[in-house]
């Protein structure tokens, strides 16, 4: 990041958008690592969901790529090492990342936010929407896994949704304009 080139009212939400950013980056390859694992267990479904995560954290992770550069920054993430368990280990693992960006991070870099634009605090709320929802379909997915439903998981299981504007993840496909980021999304990426 190119600190000494950013006025200064920026440097604080530079500093959350990149960390953010690199977040973000990181649930993205974590999310893919958990697909194949989740797969390779016979969970198609939870792959499936796995998938639809690690995409609508790409769409996350460049949304806040956009504004780090319009505020003169430069996006910058350093890929962490990805620790893969069981299926139900890292269902419960990514619902505790997502309770963090819910509760903490993206409520504390949306009142940091001292930009007099929308650019910012509109990517930062677009991804705390979503991430919203990512807890809620990890949640149903803890508990079918715990009570055994997922073992009869079949390879055609339900397929998942993500809007390309702000990365919201639905199991059907919604109206047009988006709740989440109140955009017409006329298009989903479907991940199946």
């Amino acid at each position: 990041m190119l600190m000494n080139q950013i006025a200064p009212q920026n440097e604080v939400t530079i500093r959350n958008l990149q960390t953010a950013f690199e977040s973000e980056s990181n649930a993205h390859a974590k999310f893919a690592a958990f697909a194949a694992k989740a797969d390779a267990e016979g969970l198609h479904e939870t792959a499936r969901l796995f998938r639809s995560l690690a995409l609508s954290e790409q769409i996350h992770a460049v949304n806040h790529a956009r504004v780090i550069r319009q505020l003169g920054g430069e996006p910058e993430a350093q890929i962490q090492s990805i620790e893969v368990k069981t299926t139900l280990d890292n269902l419960t693992s990514a619902l505790g990342d997502k309770l963090y960006e819910i509760e903490s991070m993206y409520p504390r870099f949306l009142a940091e936010n001292r930009r007099p634009d929308n650019s910012a605090a509109r990517t930062l709320n677009w991804a705390l929407e979503a991430e919203k929802t990512h807890a809620r379909l990890l949640s149903e997915e803890i508990r079918q896994i715990e009570a055994g439903s997922a073992h009869t998981q079949a390879v055609t299981a339900a397929e998942f949704y993500v809007r390309p504007v702000c990365g919201y993840i639905s199991k059907a496909a919604e109206p047009e304009r988006c709740w989440a980021c109140d955009r017409f999304c006329a298009t989903f990426e479907t991940v199946r």
